[in-house]
C-alpha cells in the first residue's frame, strides 16, 4: 500500500454547473445537497479518505465562496493537518503560459494548468474524481492494483443505457479490462459502459502526455484555450494508444446527477432502496453535519416514502419526497415526488409535485408548484426548479424555471 506523498488526490470541483441551471447560478454545483443532509463533494472526499489518502485537493472555479464554508478546509474528512492533507486550488494568473493560468476549458484542460503544481508535489500516481457523481466503492484496492500492474490508467466504469450513454464517454475494452477505444458523447453508443470520471493516472506519463497534447492542439486554439477540452476528447483517447489503460467496473451504485432529471431520479432511486452508497459501515459518507435538533411530524402529518432531515417540521402530507434541514410543511400542505433543500416552507393549501426547491423557498397558501408525471424515469422538462429565496404563489407548471428571489403572488409563473 503506498500513500502519504506517493499518491495524490484530486478532486475537480470547478464546473460551473449549467445545466442545472437556476439551481446553479448561485452555487457551486459540488455543494448541492444529497439525500438531505449530504453534498456531492461528500462521495467523492470520502471515497478518497476511506483508501488512506492524506493528502486530497480540490480544485475550485465557480462560486467558491458557496462551497468554502462546507469544506471547512477539510476539517470533517479529517484532511486539515499540518503536513499535507487538504489543498484548496482555485485559477492563478501570470504562473507560467497562458495555457497553464486562469480558468480552465474542460476537465482534461484543467490537468494541463495545474501540471506544474503537480510535478512539484513528487507523487508517482494521481486519483482523480469528479465532485458531481453519486458512489462508495472501495477506491484502495483498484489503486493498489494499478500501481503494482504499472498502468498508466484506471478508468472506473459503470453500465447504463445507450441513451444515458450518449451523454457521456463511452468506453471499449477487452475482457481483461485493456481499454480499446473511447467514445466521446457519441450519439450512436457501440456500448452502455462510461466513464464514471473517476481516474487513477501515472502521473509522469500524465504529463507527458498533456504536454505533447499542448503543442500539438495549441496553434488551432486562440487565446489561453490549449484545446485539451475534457478528457474524453484528446487525453484518454490518446492515453488508450499505450496498451496500458485499464477499465475497472465500479461496484455499486452510480449516476451522475448533474441535470435536473438526473438529480430527482437519484432521489428516487434513494426513496426506492436502489442506493447502496449508505450501506458500508465501514465506509460511511462523511459530511458537515447540520448543528439541528431531530426532526418532528405532528399529530394529523403524514409521511410515506420519503426522508426527512434534522430540524424538519410537518405536518401536512409528504410522499416520495426528500426534505432538506428545516423544512416546514403546514397542515393542509402536500409535497411529492420532490426534493426540497434547507428552510423551506410550504404553507398550508399548497402542493409542489416532482420539483426541486432550493433554501430558503417559501411556497405560499394555494400555490400549485410543478405536476405529476407518468414516466418512468425523470426528465429534465418534468422538473420544476425553484431557485433560493423565492416567495411563490399562483400556479408553476412542469418544467418551469423560476430564477434565485423570485416574488410570484398570483397567477401563472412560467420561468
Amino acid at each position: 500500500m503506498a500513500r502519504r506523498g506517493e499518491v495524490l488526490a484530486l478532486i475537480q470541483a470547478g464546473g460551473q454547473g449549467g445545466r442545472m441551471d437556476v439551481l446553479t447560478r448561485e452555487r457551486a454545483k459540488p455543494a448541492l445537497p444529497f439525500g438531505g443532509v449530504h453534498r456531492l463533494i461528500d462521495f467523492a472526499l470520502s471515497g478518497l479518505v476511506h483508501a488512506d489518502l492524506t493528502d486530497v485537493w480540490v480544485s475550485l472555479e465557480y462560486q467558491v465562496t458557496s462551497i468554502d464554508d462546507y469544506l471547512s478546509g477539510g476539517r470533517p474528512w479529517s484532511l486539515d493537518r499540518n503536513r499535507g492533507g487538504f489543498r484548496r486550488m482555485v485559477p492563478q494568473t501570470g504562473t507560467g503560459p497562458a495555457t497553464e493560468s486562469g480558468f480552465a476549458h474542460g476537465n482534461g484542460d484543467l490537468l494541463l494548468r495545474m501540471s506544474a503544481d503537480l510535478e512539484a508535489f513528487g507523487a508517482s500516481t494521481l486519483v482523480v474524481c469528479s465532485a458531481d457523481h453519486v458512489f462508495n466503492m472501495d477506491l484502495a484496492p483498484v489503486i493498489d492494483a494499478h500501481i503494482t500492474d504499472g498502468r498508466v490508467a484506471t478508468v472506473l466504469t459503470s453500465e447504463v443505457t445507450k441513451k444515458e450513454a450518449a451523454d457521456n464517454v463511452v468506453v471499449l475494452s477487452r475482457r481483461d479490462g485493456t481499454i480499446t477505444a473511447v467514445e466521446h458523447k457519441p450519439s450512436r453508443p457501440s456500448s452502455g459502459t462510461v466513464a464514471t470520471e473517476v481516474f487513477i493516472y501515472d502521473l509522469a506519463a500524465l504529463l507527458t502526455t498533456l504536454r505533447d497534447l499542448r503543442a500539438e492542439l495549441v496553434g488551432d486554439q486562440e487565446g489561453d484555450d490549449s484545446g485539451l477540452g475534457d478528457f474524453g476528447e484528446h487525453l484518454l483517447p490518446r492515453l488508450v494508444t499505450t496498451g496500458k489503460t485499464v477499465a475497472v467496473p465500479m461496484t455499486g451504485y452510480w449516476r451522475d446527477v448533474g441535470q435536473p432529471g438526473l438529480y430527482l431520479q437519484a432521489h428516487r432511486d434513494l426513496l426506492a432502496g436502489r442506493v447502496d452508497v449508505f450501506d458500508h459501515a465501514a465506509r460511511p459518507v462523511i459530511s458537515h453535519w447540520p448543528d439541528r435538533p431531530a426532526a418532528r411530524v405532528r399529530h394529523g402529518g403524514v409521511l410515506a416514502d420519503s426522508l426527512l432531515s434534522p430540524g424538519c417540521d410537518v405536518a401536512g402530507d409528504v410522499i416520495g419526497s426528500v426534505l432538506g434541514p428545516g423544512v416546514v410543511v403546514e397542515k393542509g400542505a402536500v409535497v411529492r415526488d420532490s426534493v426540497l433543500m434547507d428552510d423551506c416552507v410550504v404553507r398550508s393549501g399548497a402542493e409542489v409535485c416532482t420539483a426541486v426547491l432550493d433554501e430558503r423557498c417559501v411556497v405560499l397558501g394555494g400555490a400549485r408548484i410543478g405536476e405529476a408525471t407518468t414516466a418512468r424515469i425523470a426528465r429534465d422538462e418534468h422538473v420544476t426548479l425553484v431557485g433560493r429565496d423565492s416567495s411563490v404563489g399562483g400556479v408553476v407548471p412542469a418544467g418551469a424555471r423560476l430564477e434565485p428571489g423570485t416574488s410570484t403572488k398570483r397567477g401563472r409563473a412560467d420561468g
